[in-house]
């Protein structure tokens, strides 16, 4: 299943009842909006690790087609900002212990493929080490399983 929470702090209750059994994590942010990356860091790193303890993470990047538009770069620069860059993005995916960093546009649809391949093979190396880890006998040594 595949949930999309609320960030608002009205679901900050909430929130929680979605992360039991997680096999992976999207963490987004908006290339655009450069204060959805400080979150990333100030507010969902810490939740996702308190609630999701050892489930990967990824870091992905979203509206990427408005990284280059005219009048988002416009807007930001009145403000003294930019839209985010790659680079950023990285340096926040590398600084958070994120299994990976994606950008993707669902507007124009790149990357969006990408962003679930990732999570796919994200989720299945970790349920594969875990069912590994799960088969070790008493002793400590692996047990061995014959279907």
């Amino acid at each position: 299943a595949l949930w999309d929470t609320a960030g608002q702090e009205d679901y900050d209750r909430l929130r929680p009842l979605s992360y039991p059994d997680s096999d992976v994590v999207l963490i987004c942010f908006s290339v655009d909006i450069p204060d959805s990356l400080d979150n990333v860091e100030e507010k969902w790193i810490n939740e996702v690790h308190h609630f999701c303890r050892g489930v990967p993470t990824l870091l992905v990047a979203c509206k990427l087609d408005l990284r280059e538009e005219q009048h988002v770069v416009s807007q930001l620069a009145v403000l003294g900002q930019h839209p985010v860059t790659t680079a950023e993005g990285n340096a926040v995916a590398r600084k958070i212990g994120a299994a990976s960093y994606v950008e993707c546009s669902a507007k124009t649809g790149e990357g969006v493929k990408e962003v679930f391949d990732i999570a796919t093979r994200a989720a299945l190396t970790r349920k594969s080490r875990s069912s590994t880890a799960g088969r070790r006998a008493a002793s400590g040594r692996k047990k061995c399983i014959l279907l």
